[in-house]
């Protein structure tokens, strides 16, 4: 396989979740939870970017007023990285409507209404944020879930380029698939509008060992615990028991896959890279890592793996995520073992 189109400033980075996404909306925790300081702790880890979810409850209100304490919070990262070398890319994790981790309450796709405030949160972004174009790139939507949108996903994907077009003709726009940013969705995409356009994924394969002891995963018993690796077969046997229909790749045929490690992501990413390749757009993963609860030590061997087949291909990644959301970096699990990982982001 050949390697991708590089994603020059975007090829080693780090999410800063939790912050104004999947955190709590109040002034006090969002004005302490990311500082200059964490900033400058990021850009000495020699990554770099950073990726920067934000729910769109955190820049606008109910009437579509902005708020200001969340667009200071997106201006302070950017003053903040440019200050010490970093690029950002700017993700929407949620909109109006919808929720990657709450399908029940998601309409979005339903209904007009909403996709077209989805097109006007795209507008006032792009009119706020692509002059700084030359170290920023605009994500349009974090994970959309379920697989039978991917047509409809394209066509509101299109329209979102479009809009974002009219005000910037080359900042950088990324979008991803359907089935929470799969990989195997890579394939399901429009070709790129144009040379400014970069195909997303994200990646917790094995999900059985990423995700081990996972609270919110119904199926899964928080004390459960796996190595890295394992035999196929365990991972196998564990995946059907514990992740009903979120076993994930493990069980499709279709891959070939006997056993785990870097060859296990190879054949994983086999036919994204292909299909990027071939249309000429960088491919970039936006999502990776391993929950706190694992073996830190066995954390690496899984990091180094997949880092592997990211340098041998060139993509680009950031991983998942700097603080706390059970998957940070910084969080105590890891004291002992970070500067390894660091070195394998």
């Amino acid at each position: 396989m050949a390697k991708v189109k590089k994603l020059e400033g975007f090829m080693k980075g780090i999410n800063l979740g939790g912050w104004i996404s999947q955190g709590e909306n109040n002034p006090e925790y969002i004005n302490g939870f990311i500082t200059e300081d964490d900033i400058k702790r990021i850009a000495s880890w020699k990554v770099d970017h950073v990726r920067l979810p934000v729910d769109y409850d955190i820049i606008q209100d109910e009437n579509e007023n902005p708020v200001e304490l969340g667009h200071k919070c997106i201006e302070n990262c950017i003053k903040w990285c440019k200050k010490y070398g970093l690029n950002i890319v700017l993700d929407l994790h949620k909109t109006a409507g919808y929720v990657f981790d709450d399908q029940k309450s998601s309409n979005f796709f339903e209904s007009k209404e909403l996709q077209e405030r989805f097109y006007r949160i795209w507008e006032d972004l792009a009119k706020r944020y692509s002059k700084h174009k030359d170290m920023l790139i605009l994500e349009l939507l974090n994970e959309v879930v379920d697989p039978s949108v991917a047509v409809q996903w394209n066509e509101i994907a299109a329209k979102a380029i479009k809009i974002i077009r009219e005000i910037s003709k080359d900042i950088r726009i990324i979008v991803g698939g359907v089935e929470n940013n799969a990989v195997t969705s890579i394939i399901l995409l429009d070709p790129p509008a144009d040379e400014n356009i970069i195909y997303t994924f994200h990646c917790y394969e094995p999900l059985i060992y990423t995700h081990q002891g996972a609270y919110w995963i119904e199926t899964m018993p928080l004390d459960f615990r796996i190595s890295y690796p394992a035999s196929f077969e365990e991972y196998m046997k564990n995946s059907k028991d514990y992740l009903a229909d979120r076993a994930g790749f493990l069980l499709n045929d279709k891959f070939g896959f006997n056993e785990i490690g870097p060859d296990f992501f190879e054949k994983l990413f086999r036919e994204a890279i292909e299909v990027a390749a071939e249309r000429n757009v960088a491919l970039y993963c936006g999502e990776y890592g391993v929950i706190d609860r694992a073996d830190p030590k066995e954390s690496i061997k899984w990091y180094r793996d997949i880092n592997s087949v990211f340098e041998k291909y060139g993509i680009g990644r950031a991983a998942w995520t700097y603080k706390e959301k059970d998957f940070g970096l910084i969080g105590p699990a890891y004291d002992e073992i970070r500067d390894e990982i660091i070195e394998l982001l």
